[in-house]
């Protein structure tokens, strides 16, 4: 996730706004997860996993509107 974004921007704000870094951290704790789960690494149930895949996605979304709401933006 924000890959596209410069990464000066991005360490900026991890650095600037507490919040964002946690959920920063915790989407790619989660998205970490989610991967090994898919290839078997990490043994888990349908149900755990389909949970662990919606918080990620309300993770990313909450992540996204934050980007947008206090990223430098270009001129």
């Amino acid at each position: 996730m924000f890959e596209n974004q410069q990464s000066d921007a991005l360490e900026a704000l991890m650095k600037a706004d507490a919040e964002f870094r946690r959920l920063y951290l915790h989407h790619q704790e989660l998205d970490s997860k989610v991967h090994d789960a898919e290839i078997g690494v990490l043994p888990i149930d349908d149900v755990t996993l389909a949970g662990m895949k919606k918080e990620k996605l309300h993770a990313k979304e909450r992540l996204e509107k934050m980007w947008q709401a206090r990223a430098p933006q270009p001129h």
